[in-house]
């Protein structure tokens, strides 16, 4: 028999958002908020000076398409109870700084920091993509789309000339494990 008087609120989305998904969404949701960064870091220096606004223009529509993410993975929060990285801010300064540096390094060392951010971001799309697949293919389809709009910009950096920049090596390794120190912290923090 059915108890009688107000109906039972519907359940939490939290308690239906499996651990591992939650953990994608609040690294992906970070990696986009630190890419936005990085992005508005560099702007902030090319668009100083009228030789550098085609390089401040190329940035900010490659801004836009990772605010367009961001949006869409606030929207994913808070539609599946899921709590946003307590390191927000960390990662806010630390990409706003990324982008600064690597553009007072010159345009090819911004486009390899770039580059560097968006190899390890779209493989990591890529293997969420594959790991929800089955479960849950509308987000497997959005990080693919995602992974899409990553590549192209990791394109745009190396015909940029990414690869041609002072330290490309080294400034691409440092960046590299970076992101990754920043994935392994933000699953979980």
């Amino acid at each position: 028999m059915k108890p009688r008087g107000k109906a039972r609120p519907a359940p939490s989305n939290r308690a239906h958002t499996p651990r591992r998904i939650a953990e994608m969404l609040r690294v992906d949701h970070a990696g986009e908020y630190g890419a936005v960064a990085i992005y508005r870091g560099q702007q902030a220096v090319f668009g100083q000076s009228a030789m550098t606004a085609p390089m401040a223009e190329q940035l900010s529509e490659m801004e836009a398409e990772e605010q367009k993410h961001l949006d869409a993975f606030d929207a994913m929060l808070v539609e599946r109870g899921v709590r946003p990285t307590a390191m927000a801010p960390l990662w806010n300064a630390a990409g706003y700084g990324l982008g600064v540096v690597t553009a007072l390094m010159g345009r090819k060392a911004a486009h390899a920091c770039t580059e560097a951010v968006e190899t390890v971001i779209e493989q990591h799309y890529a293997e969420q993509a594959d790991a929800v697949e089955h479960e849950e293919p509308q987000l497997a389809a959005t990080f693919r789309e995602f992974r899409e709009d990553e590549l192209h910009h990791k394109d745009v950096a190396v015909e940029g000339g990414a690869r041609e920049a002072p330290g490309y090596r080294l400034l691409s390794r440092i960046i590299r494990t970076g992101c990754h120190a920043a994935i392994r912290v933000t699953e979980k923090v």
